[in-house]
């Protein structure tokens, strides 16, 4: 086989193998938009990296990379592209949420931070919400919770099931109470349901009854909702810290809710 006969058959096969690329990326496209729709409907987040776009992009790439270079040229300077390209197909790791797009919502603040502030001043004061915010961040992650939003005084925590949520409370509670330097009492909400995630942050009306339930609780406490109770009623240990549970009315919230306080100490 001549010169010209080589080069036009390994372009032949290069050309094959872009054309195989392109239709596994088309595939891939197809099936990645089936996936975002399934995950608008059931309101959890879509995964980042899995663009089915950006993928079909970066085969072009390499194609006109291959036109304009050669195929080793190609291969050469676009291994990188390439690496990128199947990196997109590789799922980020499982959000929180479950099969079912719920979560455990995990409301804290502060009880009397504006009094503390005033005595304390600016400077200490913003040392002590840094060592509470480690204090707190650290149970967070030993029980494999997202902080959602840290305002100031306040939390909002997300955990993949309400035993880690309620376990978690627990561990934080008694690590203030531990602690000399967090003086104040912190009071603890936690329900748990669907929400709509975006942008790293977690919405809907799920949200806005653990916030609720959060209000009530007395300082120092850990108040949880009727969704909590169902999830843990499995778990010996956390419900024989359950106190008896009694019916409240929610700001905003329609309904009468059941709530009930979880023994910490």
């Amino acid at each position: 086989m001549t010169t010209a006969g080589i080069v036009a058959a390994v372009e032949a096969a290069a050309i094959l193998a872009l054309v195989a690329l392109w239709w596994r990326a088309e595939r891939r496209r197809v099936e990645l938009q089936e996936q975002v729709f399934d995950l608008e409907r059931r309101s959890l987040r879509v995964p980042r990296g899995i663009t089915a776009e950006s993928a079909v992009r970066n085969v072009w790439e390499v194609a006109t990379a291959v036109r304009d270079k050669g195929l080793g040229g190609a291969f050469r300077a676009s291994i990188g592209d390439l690496v990128r390209w199947a990196e997109v197909e590789r799922p980020e790791l499982a959000d929180l949420a479950g099969d079912d797009g719920c979560v455990a919502i995990w409301f804290c603040d502060i009880v009397g931070s504006t009094e503390l502030n005033e005595r304390l001043g600016d400077r200490r004061f913003v040392r002590f919400l840094a060592h509470h915010d480690a204090l707190v961040a650290r149970h967070v992650a030993r029980h494999d919770g997202r902080v959602v939003k840290n305002q100031g005084d306040g939390y909002l925590v997300a955990f993949a099931t309400a035993e880690a949520a309620v376990r978690c409370a627990i561990a934080v509670q008694r690590a203030i109470r531990r602690d000399r330097r967090s003086q104040p009492w912190i009071r603890i909400g936690i329900h748990h349901g669907r929400v709509v995630t975006k942008d790293d942050d977690i919405f809907g009306r799920n949200v806005a009854l653990a916030a609720r339930v959060q209000t009530i609780a007395d300082p120092g406490t850990i108040m949880v909702s009727e969704a909590v109770l169902a999830a843990v009623a499995d778990v010996p240990d956390l419900v024989e810290r359950v106190e008896e549970p009694f019916v409240v009315e929610l700001k905003g919230i329609r309904g009468e809710q059941v709530v009930a306080e979880v023994r910490w100490r």
